[in-house]
C-alpha cells in the first residue's frame, strides 16, 4: 500500500520527471555533481527541543506506518550502495537512538556491506547504554550534538536538563571506539557564542573533532534571520582569542566542513606556540557555501528523496516500494529526483536570506541532516 502522506510536508510533486535518455547511472545532477553520500534519517521524533530546529511544544510526530522499516531502510540502503555508487552512509533523525531496532538496522546494513562507512548523527541522550551495541553491529563512528559545557546554556538552548547524559554518551562513544567522534556546535548570538573557545579547548584535549555550524533557517519556528545568525568569519574571530587557525593540508573532498589546523595563541607575542593540538571544523552553508560540490543525496524517515537540504520538491521512494516496485524501478526514481537537485539551497542560485530565498515547511528534525 503507498505510504500515507506526512504532515507538514511542503508542496511536492509524487514523481519527477525523467531525466535525458544517455545521462550515466549513479545519482548525477544536471550540475555534474555525483551524489556518494548518503543521509538517511531513521525517524522524525527527537528527545530535545533545541530551539534553532524544533518548536517548545506541538510538533505532530508521523505515524507509525508512515516511516520506513528495517527491512525497507536496509533494502533501499542496498540499492543506493549496489546499483547508484553511495560510498558512505550516515544515519540521522530526529534522533536515531530513539528508534528501538536501531541495532538490528545497523547490523542488517553491515551484513550486506562489509566495508561500508556508516556513521550516525545523534544528540547522544541515552547513547552511553547503547555505544558498544553500535559498534559491535558495525557502526563506524558517531557525531554529537553538543552546544554547551555549561547547564544552564545547555538546557536554555535544548529546552532539557540533559548535559550529563549527553556527557556520557559522548565518553562511550570514545571507550567503544567509535571514532573518531565528532561534535557538532551551533552558536547562537548572545546565548553560547562566547563560550566557543573553551568547548574547542575540551574538545582538544579529549580527542575529539569539533565542528561549529553557521544556525541555517530550517527552524520549525521560522524565526531565522540573516543578521541574527554568528557567521563563519565570526567563529574564527572568536577562537582566535585563544588559537591560531591554520589551513588543514588534508584535500576537502567534498566534505561540508572546512577544517583548520589549531595551535594555541601565545598571550605575550600573539603568535602561534607550540605543536598542532588537532583540528577544528567550520560548516558555512550560509556565507560560505560549499554547494558546486555537493555529494549529499537524502531520504527522509518516510521515505521522501530530498535533493538538497533546502529543497521544497520531495519525491516519494517508499509508496513505490510498498507497491511492489523492483529494485531497478527504484532506482531508477532515485536517479530522475537527483536529476532536478537544484544549483543551491534549493533555488538556481546561492543565498541564504536572499529576497527569493523560501525557507523549507520542514525542520531539520523532520528532513534529517
Amino acid at each position: 500500500m503507498p505510504v500515507p502522506p506526512s504532515g507538514g510536508t511542503q508542496s511536492s510533486a509524487a514523481v519527477p520527471p525523467p531525466r535525458p535518455a544517455g545521462t550515466p547511472a549513479g545519482l548525477w545532477d544536471r550540475y555534474g555533481r555525483r551524489a556518494t553520500d548518503m543521509r538517511l534519517s531513521l525517524t522524525d521524533k527527537c528527545n530535545l527541543r533545541c530551539t534553532y530546529c524544533m518548536p517548545a511544544e506541538g510538533l505532530e510526530w508521523l505515524s507509525k506506518q508512515a516511516v520506513m522499516t528495517g527491512d525497507e531502510i536496509v533494502r533501499l540502503v542496498r540499492i543506493g550502495v549496489n546499483a547508484l555508487g553511495v560510498r558512505e552512509l550516515r544515519l540521522t533523525g530526529g534522533e536515531p537512538l530513539v528508534r528501538a531496532d536501531l541495532v538490528d538496522i545497523i547490523a542488517g546494513i553491515r551484513a550486506d556491506h562489509p566495508d561500508l562507512p556508516i556513521s550516525m548523527t545523534t544528540n547522544g541522550v541515552g547513547l552511553d547504554k547503547k555505544a558498544a551495541a553500535l559498534k559491535a553491529a558495525g557502526l563506524t563512528r558517531i557525531n554529537v550534538s553538543l552546544d554547551s559545557l555549561h547547564e544552564e546554556t545547555f538546557t536554555k538552548l535544548t529546552r532539557r536538563p540533559f548535559l550529563d547524559r549527553v556527557l556520557a554518551g559522548v565518553d562511550a562513544a570514545w571507550a567503544a571506539g567509535l571514532g573518531p567522534v565528532k561534535l557538532n556546535a551551533v552558536l547562537m548570538r548572545g546565548i553560547n557564542d562566547a563560550e566557543s573557545p573553551d568547548l574547542l579547548a575540551w574538545a582538544l584535549d579529549r580527542g575529539y573533532e569539533l565542528r561549529f555550524i553557521e544556525q541555517m533557517p530550517l527552524d520549525a519556528d521560522h524565526g531565522w534571520t540573516r543578521r541574527n545568525m554568528i557567521t563563519a568569519a565570526e567563529i574564527r574571530e572568536l577562537l582566535s582569542r585563544d588559537f591560531v587557525l591554520g589551513p588543514d593540508p588534508r584535500e576537502r573532498d567534498g566534505a561540508p566542513a572546512e577544517r583548520f589546523e589549531v595551535r594555541r595563541r601565545d598571550t605575550a607575542t600573539g603568535v602561534a606556540s607550540g605543536p598542532v593540538l588537532g583540528t577544528v571544523g567550520i560548516i558555512a552553508s550560509v556565507t560560505e557555501p560549499f554547494c558546486s560540490d555537493c555529494r549529499r543525496t537524502r531520504i527522509t524517515a518516510e521515505g521522501k528523496i530530498m535533493s538538497c537540504l533546502f529543497s521544497r520538491e520531495e519525491f516519494d521512494l517508499l509508496g513505490l516500494l510498498r507497491e511492489g516496485a523492483t529494485d531497478a524501478e527504484l532506482a531508477e526514481r532515485w536517479q530522475d529526483a537527483m536529476w532536478v537537485k537544484p544549483k543551491a539551497h534549493g533555488m538556481d542560485h546561492t543565498g541564504l536570506g536572499a529576497a527569493d530565498f523560501v525557507q523549507p515547511d520542514r525542520s531539520m528534525s523532520a528532513i534529517g541532516g
